[in-house]
């Protein structure tokens, strides 16, 4: 049985409960320049950033916008609508960050988010003290599923990827963290249509990772 001894949590969907918050912002300020993404489904969006998504939401129209332009209003448009964090934060997620950081776990944060969203929501919720690590995917020239992000959470963490556990939700964190040769479960989505197929374990919430973890880590000593 495996013993692990650092956990790498992806943010959005994992510790916060912000996908819906996500979406419906960004479809009101698309509404706001008559851009429509009803083409697309809401899964597609998740795990990634709007960087890599410009060409879908655009399609034939594309050649026809600055790009540059409108990420640069949608990042102001963000920056004057920040997530309520404290709102969002799902209900267990200091209990088992904190009881995982007592039992000896190092803890990484590797989100596809900015890193000034990832400061903030650690900020307001008081998380920001039980990450030893946090990485931002704007720090990375691809983001997820390319694994990079995971394999310098790795590199820096320094054990072995066999005594890694990554949780995430979003099938491109999932990629990301399987390409990465490292275990990774995910927190099971009821809302989506997401495809979680890749990941080695699933799960209801971070209440139940905290047990398995906890009994794996035990049959070990």
């Amino acid at each position: 049985m495996k013993n692990y001894e650092a956990i790498i949590f992806d943010m959005d969907g994992v510790l916060f409960d912000t996908e819906g918050f996500y979406y419906h912002r960004r479809e009101i300020f698309l509404a706001s320049k008559r851009i429509s993404i009803k083409h697309l489904p809401p899964s597609f969006f998740i795990g990634g950033n709007m960087k890599q998504v410009w060409k879908a939401i655009l399609c034939e129209d594309y050649d026809k916008w600055d790009v540059a332009s409108l990420q640069k209003e949608y990042t102001d448009y963000k920056n004057t609508h920040p997530l309520p964090y404290k709102e969002l934060i799902f209900s267990d997620t200091k209990k088992v960050v904190s009881e995982l950081k007592k039992s000896g776990l190092r803890l990484a944060l590797a989100s596809s988010s900015t890193m000034n969203d990832i400061k903030k929501a650690l900020r307001d919720t008081k998380l920001d003290t039980y990450f030893d690590i946090v990485l931002s995917g704007e720090d990375f020239p691809e983001s997820k599923p390319d694994p990079v992000i995971y394999n310098e959470a790795a590199r820096q963490l320094g054990f072995p990827k066999e005594n890694l556990l990554i949780i995430e939700d979003s099938e491109k964190g999932i990629a990301a963290g399987v390409s990465a040769g490292i275990e990774v479960w995910a927190v099971e989505d009821h809302l989506y249509g997401m495809n979680q197929s890749a990941a080695h374990r699933f799960i209801n919430n971070l209440s139940e990772a905290f047990d398995l973890i906890f009994n794996a880590n035990s049959a070990n000593k």
